[in-house]
Formats: C-alpha cells, sequence, structure tokens
C-alpha cells in the first residue's frame, strides 16, 4: 500500500508540474491602445514621425491594411474590450447613460471583459491608462477583472496635472486611481504618458515572480488633446511642419505607396472642404498651425518610447519570444477644436501650445492628414472615422514584414485571444449568461497568412452614422440625411464614387441587413436618445 501511495504522489507531482510547464508555455499578451491616432501617423504606415518601436514591430510582424474601430472612444472600447457590438455591451452612444439598456454607458454583466475571461485561463490580468466603459466605482477595471490598475477612468486628462479639464462649458472631472485609489499628484510633477508606461513596466516586473501568463493592457491617452508635450520632444521637430499640411500629406501617401500599404489603382480622399489651402494663411496662423503639428508629433513620439521602455521589460525578463503584441488606435484623428469651439469651447487655454495650460488640438487641417488616404474624421463611418492601423507581433510565430488586407475588426480580438490562451468562454458567469461572442479568430490570419472570411456582414452605428462592409462593398449613411451611399472598398477607398443609384438591389440588401442586426442588438434612431445640445 506503500509503494502505491508513493506512486500516486509521485503521478501527482508530475502533473503539477506538467501543468505548470503548460501554463508557462501559454503566450503572453500585451493589446496597445492608443488615442485619436490617425491611420498614417506611425512611420509604418507612411508618417515622418520618429517611432521606432512600433515600427520595429511592424518590421518584424504583420500590418493590415483594413482594420476596423467604432470611430470614438468609449464605444471602441466596449468594443475591444469584451468582442461585443458596443450596444450589446451597454455603450452604444458614449459613457454617458440615456435611459436603455444598449445607451447605459458602462459595461453590462452580460458582456465580459478580456481579463474575466483570460482570468479563467489562469493569467494575471494588467492594466496601465485610460478606462472610459464606466465611470462608477463599480465598473472600474479592478472590479471587471483586472488585478492591477493605474490610470484615469474617464475619457482623459490633461498631461501634466490632474486638474478637471475645461470642456463644453463646464469641468469635466479626471478621476486617477490605482487599484481603487484616488490619487492626486502634485501639478508638474508628472507626464502622463510616462506614468502609463512606467506603471506597465511595474506591473511587469512584479507578475515575474508568478508561475503564470499575463495579459497587459496599455491604453495610452497620447495622442488625444490637449497637445502637451515635453520641450525635448517639441525640439525634435521645430520646423518639420514649416512646409504645411499640403505638401506633407503628399509626403505620407508617397510613403504609404512605397511601403505597400496604398495600392496604385486606390483612390484618394478629396480634400476636406474645410481644410483651407495651406498659403492661403497669413503669417501667425501658420506660426500656429505648424507649433500644433510639432507638439503633436512629440505626443506620439513619447508614446512610442514608453512602447519601448515596456518591450525593454518584456526582454529583460526573457519574455520577449513567447507574447504576442497588438496595437491599434481607437479611431481616426478628430475635427475638434476644443479651444476655439464657439460659446462651449475650453474654459482655460493659457500658455503656449504644448506646455500645461494650453488647451489647444490638432483640429480638421492636421487631421486631414493623418487619416490619409481616407475621407472624414472621428466619429465618422467613412474610412477615416473607423480604420486604425493595425500592428501583431510575435516572434517566430507571425512572418515578419507581411502586409494583409485583413478586413478585420475590434469584435475580432476577444476569440483571437482566447483561442491563444485556451480559454473557453463561460457559458456561465457568476450566476449570468453572458452575450455570444459575434467575431471570429484572427489567429489564421495572424499566423497563417489566411484571408479572413466572414458569413454575415460588419457593422457600426453611432450618434446617428450608420455604416455596413460586405466583402467589397461599403454602404454608409450620415446623420441626419440618412441617405445610403455605397462604395466599392477594393478600387474606392477613398470613397469618392457613390455607386448606391446604379446597385438598388445591393443597397436594399445591405440595409436590411442593417436593420436587422440594429434589432438584434439594441440600436435604436438617434433622434429618440439623442443628448440635450448635441448635433
Amino acid at each position: 500500500m506503500k509503494k502505491i501511495w508513493i506512486a500516486l504522489a509521485a503521478i501527482a507531482q508530475l502533473s503539477a508540474a506538467g501543468n505548470v510547464y503548460a501554463q508557462t508555455k501559454k503566450p503572453n499578451i500585451i493589446l496597445i491602445l492608443v488615442d485619436d491616432m490617425g491611420y498614417s501617423d506611425l512611420g509604418a504606415y507612411g508618417s515622418e514621425i520618429h517611432t521606432p518601436n512600433l515600427d520595429r514591430l511592424a518590421k518584424e510582424g504583420l500590418r493590415l491594411k483594413e482594420f476596423y474601430n467604432n470611430s470614438i472612444c468609449a464605444p471602441t472600447r466596449a468594443s475591444l474590450m469584451t468582442g461585443q457590438y458596443q450596444h450589446k455591451a451597454g455603450v452604444g452612444y458614449f459613457d454617458v447613460n440615456l435611459g436603455l439598456p444598449a445607451y447605459q454607458g458602462f459595461l453590462n454583466k452580460e458582456s465580459l471583459t478580456l481579463a474575466e475571461v483570460l482570468k479563467t485561463a489562469g493569467y494575471n490580468t494588467l492594466m496601465s491608462g485610460k478606462w472610459h466603459v464606466g465611470n462608477d466605482s463599480l465598473a472600474w477595471p479592478n472590479q471587471r477583472g483586472f488585478e492591477r490598475y493605474y490610470g484615469v477612468i474617464g475619457g482623459g486628462a490633461d498631461y501634466f496635472d490632474a486638474k478637471p479639464m475645461p470642456l463644453f462649458g463646464t469641468e469635466y472631472p479626471v478621476v486617477l486611481v490605482e487599484n481603487n485609489q484616488r490619487l492626486h499628484p502634485a501639478d508638474n510633477s508628472y507626464y502622463f504618458t510616462d506614468e502609463i508606461a512606467a506603471h506597465a513596466v511595474k506591473y511587469l516586473e512584479e507578475q515575474n515572480k508568478s508561475n503564470k501568463p499575463f495579459f497587459l493592457y496599455l491604453a495610452f491617452n497620447a495622442p488625444h488633446w490637449p497637445l502637451q508635450a515635453l520641450p525635448e520632444d517639441i525640439a525634435k521637430y521645430k520646423g518639420r511642419y514649416d512646409i504645411g499640411w499640403d505638401s506633407l500629406r503628399n509626403e505620407r501617401l508617397a510613403r504609404q505607396r512605397q511601403l505597400g500599404l496604398l495600392d496604385a489603382q486606390q483612390t484618394i480622399a478629396a480634400r476636406d472642404a474645410e481644410v483651407p489651402e495651406w498659403n492661403s494663411l497669413t503669417y501667425d496662423e501658420k506660426e500656429l498651425w505648424k507649433a500644433k503639428m510639432e507638439v503633436y508629433a512629440a505626443m506620439v513620439d513619447r508614446m512610442d518610447q514608453g512602447v519601448g521602455k515596456v518591450l525593454d521589460k518584456l526582454k529583460a525578463l526573457k519574455k520577449d519570444d513567447n507574447t504576442l503584441i497588438v496595437f491599434i488606435s481607437d479611431n481616426g484623428a478628430p475635427a475638434e477644436d476644443v479651444a476655439h469651439w464657439g460659446g462651449k469651447r475650453a474654459a482655460r487655454n493659457t500658455g503656449p501650445v504644448g506646455t500645461a495650460g494650453s488647451f489647444e488640438s490638432q483640429g480638421k487641417n492636421w487631421s486631414y492628414v493623418s487619416n490619409s488616404p481616407f475621407r472624414a474624421f472621428k466619429n465618422f463611418m467613412y474610412e477615416g472615422g473607423i480604420s486604425s492601423p493595425l500592428i501583431a507581433w510575435y516572434p517566430a510565430k507571425i512572418k515578419g514584414g507581411s502586409i494583409a488586407r485583413g478586413t478585420a475588426h475590434l469584435i475580432d480580438l476577444a476569440p483571437t485571444f482566447y483561442e491563444l490562451a485556451g480559454a473557453r468562454y463561460p457559458q456561465q458567469y457568476k450566476g449570468v449568461q453572458p452575450n455570444p461572442l459575434p467575431g471570429r479568430s484572427l489567429t489564421g490570419l495572424f499566423f497563417r497568412g489566411e484571408e479572413l472570411h466572414r458569413e454575415e456582414p460588419v457593422f457600426w452605428e453611432r450618434a446617428g452614422n450608420r455604416a455596413v462592409r460586405k466583402g467589397k462593398w461599403k454602404l454608409v449613411s450620415i446623420y441626419p440625411q440618412y441617405r445610403w451611399e455605397l462604395y466599392n472598398i477594393d478600387e474606392d477607398r477613398g470613397e469618392t464614387n457613390d455607386l448606391a443609384a446604379k446597385n438598388p438591389q445591393l443597397v436594399n440588401e445591405l440595409s436590411a441587413a442593417y436593420f436587422e442586426w440594429a434589432k438584434r442588438t439594441g440600436v435604436v434612431e438617434y433622434e429618440q436618445i439623442k443628448p440635450k445640445g448635441r448635433l
């Protein structure tokens, strides 16, 4: 009997050792999200901005030509965190409660977060940065599966202090926390982008003491306005933007063609009607606009430096060869000019652009360049609003230097991560039946170069703006016209040639699919829920 017990104990030890081994072989996952950055703002996507760390990931990994977000901060983050369309997750409009389940403004319990699901597969779950999918403390990151968290709960913050932001004629509260504890740092004692990166590095160091794989969600606030940057970073770009936005856009388009991101036969969006020619500006106007872009570039540069610090720590911990990194932006570059918007402009804009007192934004003029070669801006369903760069990096697993069309969406990342992690999506979770996942795993696209095939289209709705993408076709309508436009994205990603009148049957088919999706997802007509004072 004693020999039997010894044998059983040995088997148990081997089993435990095997479990630890299997656990350590699971890939670590780092998801990097930046805020309000356009499609062409990285060197790897055509920019002149110095982004060597992300460019290296692109060179050693995969870039997608077509990856789609939800056009604006909170709805994108809702889909990203849950793998659901944002209405199904409860954030159909923004992080404000509009009185309906699809528009409650925070993640519902039926939509499980990446952190909640990956924890069930044995992962440590870490986050540093912007949350923006639930202001009430019951919906904060530590309450939705993250074991460690540092960052702002709401939609943004200044970069040099945690004072309320002077938005829309009122004071927008900035709630800065670490693991549920409010923080009140002294003004000018830090730079927020650096703090986000530093906390990510700290959490990786702490996590290394365990035998578990990790999931790190690194959500930079940069380069979201206000335009504030460190002097040494701004200095790198002095004089670079004296050429103006017309010439800069041509430079980026040429570089995108050279990189293979912009096919020769593809259309380019026309100049936005509200963007003036650079040479029509006065001397003083040029000086202000040049300074804005110098600061914006410095903010993107500093974000990339933060990514570099995380990569250095990953290598020092000898975990770089077993980590998947995915990088995206939450929406296209914005049209907002918050410092100069009529009666609701920012109440505080004191000091030169780039300093702690500044509340400038890059506005349409430079965002039109950032979103090259696409049409429109953040909040719109044209390509300039919903198109993001995507870089996927996993040494020896993803072929270096790859570029693929992709046609993927935020909802596809959750099933991708769960497949890699060996995480079974729960049928029940804490007494709740979770919403099923509508997306498709991207493992075939990432690791085997397989084209992504969908049985049904991808859909969008936000503030009355709507879109459908099926194959090469894209149906889009902009509030309040509600007139369907149809584009062949394979040939016309600049959305210059509306083919709706020539294809009425296709318009009817895609619009019928949209309304069926809207019904089952909880979408309602924007006029029924539109917040007072909104367009």
